[in-house]
């Protein structure tokens, strides 16, 4: 076998659904990480039909296919970070834990994507349940915004939210503000070790569809830069801001975050 150098930049394998109208997903997934001059590797959970109006249908692909695409770009090519996103199932989530465990130093960043920037959900009970038990505990990072939080918790403020999600397992939690009623944004973030920290950043007008998916992916890939986590964490948040404030209209309803803008 020929002695294949390292990339010139860090690899973030980005494991999650195909949004067709590009606002979130792997699409969002890919520009985000190549924005960030690392490089994606993508595996698909499972297709959607949606656009920028809401989702229509969601067709999960099979856990033991997904399974086997993660393998191979894996032994190949070594990620140096891993992005999960729309799961799709609960035999997609074990299969993904199978998976962290064979690689327990990749940092992992998980935006528990339960429902769509419409509203529409994405995730039934037996899926909550895999995310609490089987990939939480898993993650370096989860990225919840408050609705996903109160639903994998039963709590309501953000800090009890976040007090159940760590004694679950979890080493960081991020909530996030954007569906907040306030006039500023405001993003915490958590540490097991009592570390806390908080950003507040200027509401903009519009709604935006797949922020969530580009503040994850962008944190994924400052962590295989090597940041720390609070690091990759704060800049995400900048690079995330800068997206919505210069999206794109490229359909009737939902903005689309622009990624490339640089």
């Amino acid at each position: 076998m020929m002695d294949i150098q390292r990339p010139d930049r860090p690899l973030v394998l980005c494991v999650g659904g195909h949004d067709p109208s590009g606002g979130a997903g792997i699409l969002a997934d890919a520009e985000a990480v190549q924005a960030a001059r690392a490089f994606p590797l993508t595996v698909i959970t499972a297709l959607t039909e949606q656009d920028t109006c809401g989702l229509a249908r969601i067709h999960p692909q099979p856990a033991e296919q997904i399974e086997a695409h993660c393998q191979r770009l894996m032994n190949d090519s070594p990620p140096d970070a891993l992005k999960i996103g729309l799961i799709g199932g609960a035999d997609i989530a074990r299969m993904l834990a199978r998976l962290i465990d064979e690689r327990p130093r990749t940092p992992v960043v998980l935006d528990t994507v339960l429902a769509t920037g419409a509203g529409q959900s994405v995730a039934d009970s037996a899926l909550l349940e895999e995310l609490r038990g089987a990939l939480v505990p898993r993650c370096t990072l989860v990225t919840p915004n408050l609705p996903e939080a109160r639903a994998l918790t039963g709590a309501s403020a953000p800090e009890d939210c976040a007090e159940r999600l760590l004694g679950a397992g979890a080493p960081w939690v991020l909530i996030t503000g954007t569906h907040d009623a306030t006039e500023a944004v405001t993003n915490r973030l958590f540490g097991a070790d009592g570390e806390r920290h908080a950003w507040d950043w200027p509401r903009l007008p519009g709604e935006y569809h797949g922020s969530g998916c580009t503040l994850a992916s962008a944190i994924a890939a400052r962590l295989a830069h090597g940041m720390t986590l609070v690091q990759a964490v704060e800049s995400a948040q900048s690079y995330t801001w800068k997206t919505l404030e210069r999206a794109l209209r490229t359909g009737r309803c939902q903005l689309t975050p622009n990624r490339l803008h640089d």
